[in-house]
């Protein structure tokens, strides 16, 4: 004999899986997570020179300068450390002033990177924050970058057809 069956079938128990999508195609991301990552290191790296830097500027009253003429001897400047205030070197390049302009461009382009591959991810915008920070806080940019370079990672493996877009 044949058992009945309802016409409606009871749902399976359990959270549905929910579906994920990326904003772009597995290359896509992998490009923006490559460019993330050298991003990270370079800011990271230059926020380090800049720490240094304004230790050497405001503890000890040094910059760093290259060329120029010392204003107390008249001599020729070579390359070193020379008082920051009074003017120590006079008509020499100021290689602290450029850390500082350097870091700040980098980090425009550091945001951009991760403007990028949170936008291909499809993060919430906490990640993003998170991001960002890591051109702020020194050493942050390599805790950061190796924790959402794991992340983007398996997310990639986890999720195979969420990259399929074309």
């Amino acid at each position: 004999m044949i058992e009945p069956k309802p016409a409606i079938q009871p749902e399976q128990s359990g959270p549905k899986p929910k579906k994920r999508r990326f904003g772009g195609t597995e290359a896509q991301i992998r490009s923006a997570l490559k460019f993330y990552k050298v991003m990270a290191y370079l800011t990271g790296a230059m926020l380090l020179l800049l720490c240094a830097e304004l230790v050497a500027r405001y503890v000890f009253g040094v910059s760093l300068f290259a060329g120029g003429t010392d204003a107390v001897t008249g001599r020729p400047f070579g390359f070193g450390f020379a008082e920051s205030e009074p003017k120590g070197v006079i008509g020499g390049f100021n290689i602290s002033t450029s850390v500082l302009i350097v870091h700040g461009w980098m980090y425009v382009v550091y945001l951009v990177s991760n403007f990028r591959l949170w936008s291909l991810m499809r993060w919430p915008f906490s990640k993003m924050v998170l991001l960002a920070l890591g051109g702020v806080i020194p050493l942050l940019s390599f805790i950061v970058e190796k924790k959402f370079h794991a992340q983007v990672e398996a997310e990639l493996a986890a999720n195979p057809q969420a990259t399929k877009r074309y």
